[in-house]
């Protein structure tokens, strides 16, 4: 794995080619360069354990505005002003299916405020939710 993952998994004697094999087969199924947060758990018998959450709101939202990808690591930007120009639109439904995948990684205890939550993300990002 590039930096900074494979020099902080070999500082601790883990086993790289097994963390690489792991999380090749629980990613195989994600659209290449979607970002996914991990969390490895590492023990001191040398094992491990991945946990992958969703990716961020921000990404999500950004890909069901249509924002078209830029920059060196082609990613959508928002808008540079939030509140003032609109960098895309999404609808209510396209914000409820977001909140419906976040939920497991949310501090919500419902879809409705999941959504709540992903329209502040929506705020931040300068787009606009309509209907």
């Amino acid at each position: 794995p590039p930096p900074p993952v494979g020099p902080a998994l070999g500082q601790r004697g883990l086993n790289i080619m097994a963390f690489v094999k792991e999380f090749n087969a629980k990613t195989a199924d994600l659209t290449p360069g979607t970002p996914t947060p991990v969390i490895i758990t590492y023990y001191q018998d040398k094992s491990f354990s991945l946990e992958l959450k969703t990716p961020p709101a921000s990404f999500l939202l950004k890909q069901a505005a249509g924002l078209p990808p830029v920059g060196k690591r082609n990613r959508a930007k928002g808008s540079a002003k939030p509140g003032r120009d609109v960098a895309g639109k999404v609808t209510v439904a396209q914000i409820r299916t977001i909140a419906e995948t976040k939920m497991k990684d949310l501090n919500a205890n419902s879809v409705e405020a999941a959504m709540q939550i992903i329209l502040g993300s929506a705020k931040s990002c300068g787009i606009e939710v309509k209907g």
